[in-house]
């Protein structure tokens, strides 16, 4: 039996319009899938959309499309003030994800800062929980991504998943966003012989089968286990190739998008 055949495709630039400014994108580079901002990905402001916009969007069936939350969103920090934000620019991309048709939203699993671990967790209880039962049956889902692996974070390797499913009770429409270049700089060796499959066997293992929904697929500046996030073209950077042909032949990832987050 054939698996299904994943799409490829690219995080899109907007200018012009989610659908105009996207879509045009996507055509030029024969993007697959595309994954958009619907917000500033470095502030707090929480635009509303263009109707018009959503409903070309939502229209193209054809190009499954991801959210990617903006990146100050920490369900774990000690600040009142961040985490209020965060709940409500999360609540945003959600609604704003259900309106253009998106399959997801991408959130990072953020960081505990200068707390302790299970204070920070409890937070991701306390108030992720609630966001995830406000998503309708139509919605998209909550896509966690794991970390590089710097300044405290909740969640790196991709074992860490573990208690973020269990204090979110494994809700339905929770899922998981796997990063290449997180998970190497986290320290899982995607270029070792059986790394990829190494790696993709734990985090279905902690998860369960069917809650990897996207791939990230981008490669790294950094060696393996560097703790930083800079992602490089793949081929060009420290993962190599090799590892993107294994991740597209695991049964866990047939059929899912993969995206890449590199310029060029």
């Amino acid at each position: 039996m054939t698996s299904p055949r994943s799409p490829v495709g690219a995080h899109v630039p907007v200018a012009g319009g989610l659908a105009t400014g996207g879509l045009k994108y996507a055509a030029e580079i024969g993007a697959e899938a595309i994954q958009v901002f619907v917000a500033n990905p470095r502030g707090w402001a929480l635009p509303a959309g263009r109707p018009a916009e959503d409903e070309k969007l939502r229209a193209r069936t054809d190009v499954p499309v991801y959210v990617h939350a903006p990146y100050l969103v920490n369900f774990g920090s000690p600040s009142e003030e961040t985490l209020a934000k965060s709940i409500a620019t999360v609540r945003h991309s959600l609604v704003r994800g259900r309106a253009i048709g998106a399959r997801g939203v991408v959130v990072h699993t953020g960081s505990a800062v200068t707390q302790p671990y299970d204070q920070a967790m409890a937070q991701v209880h306390e108030h992720v929980l609630p966001l995830l039962e406000e998503i309708p049956e139509d919605g998209p889902d909550l896509l966690l991504e794991t970390m590089a692996g710097q300044n405290n974070m909740l969640c790196t390797r991709v074992q860490h998943l573990g208690p973020f499913f269990e204090r979110l009770e494994h809700h339905p429409k929770l899922g998981v966003c796997f990063d290449t270049c997180h998970a190497w700089a986290a320290g899982h060796d995607l270029a070792a012989p059986g790394g990829v499959k190494e790696t993709i066997d734990a985090l279905v293992s902690t998860v369960g089968e069917g809650r990897l929904k996207l791939v990230h697929a981008n490669d790294s500046k950094d060696p393996c286990a560097s703790g930083r996030d800079r992602h490089e073209n793949i081929g060009t950077g420290m993962i190599g190739t090799s590892p993107f042909t294994d991740l597209f032949r695991h049964p866990a990832t047939a059929g899912l998008p993969f995206l890449i987050e590199t310029p060029g």
